[in-house]
């Protein structure tokens, strides 16, 4: 397994002084948070492969620092450790927004194979975000949701496609051909009007009445979602 990068979220100093070093020895990187509230600061703002979070926390309980993260949209895999081992104590966990559950007393040797299972399934995605923002358009993968300032706006199928190849690389000029690769899945005239059309389609929908407009055409390049306020 390659290097991964690793939070624990751990209020036991000896414990984490433990796993901090155990995980070294292994080859990683590993910081250490000791209660709730730093934890979930440096889940926000760190480049973390897993989290690993203890239940039972100070300033912050475990179950509310995972459930704040996901409301921020940071998906970052979390293992829970927890000396509540029951069925329902684990249901809770993974329904808080965590991804693996372990209980206490516990091998380290599991809880490494559990954190390198969850560090590959996010490499085998490639890690890539659900949710993308530029100025106040919002696009959630997750939900399939379009929202601009606060109001829902409805897509196409296809048109969500677009957009969310837009947002991805917002910022960047993206030319006919990269989005008839991507978004329509075939080669053909990168000059045909089909991707006018649904741009166009597009526009209408999420710029129509904004002093902001967000979705340009680059002339004879392509197109750019960026926040033209700025």
């Amino acid at each position: 397994m390659s290097e991964m990068r690793i939070l624990l979220i751990e209020d036991d100093s000896e414990a984490a002084a433990y796993l901090v070093k155990a995980f070294r020895e292994a080859g990683h990187l590993a910081d250490h948070a000791a209660d709730g509230l730093d934890g979930y600061a440096r889940a926000r703002d760190g480049q973390y492969d897993v989290l690993i979070v203890d239940r039972m926390l100070p300033k912050l309980d475990g179950l509310s620092l995972i459930g704040g993260l996901r409301e921020q949209k940071v998906e970052t895999p979390v293992l829970i450790l927890s000396a509540l081992g029951q069925v329902d104590d684990r249901v809770k966990g993974l329904r808080a927004g965590g991804d693996d559950y372990l209980a206490k007393p516990y091998a380290f040797s599991e809880l490494l194979a559990r954190v390198e299972v969850l560090a590959r399934r996010r490499r085998a995605s490639g890690g890539e975000p659900t949710h993308y923002r530029v100025a106040d358009l919002e696009l959630d993968r997750l939900s399939h949701t379009i929202r601009r300032a606060g109001k829902d706006i409805a897509l196409q199928p296809r048109e969500f496609r677009l957009l969310e190849y837009l947002m991805k690389h917002a910022g960047k000029v993206v030319t006919r051909t990269m989005l008839l690769e991507n978004v329509w899945d075939y080669h053909f005239d990168p000059q045909t009007n089909v991707i006018d059309v649904h741009v166009s389609r597009l526009r209408s929908k999420i710029d129509k009445g904004q002093d902001n407009q967000l979705l340009q055409t680059i002339r004879g390049a392509g197109y750019m979602i960026r926040d033209g306020a700025r």
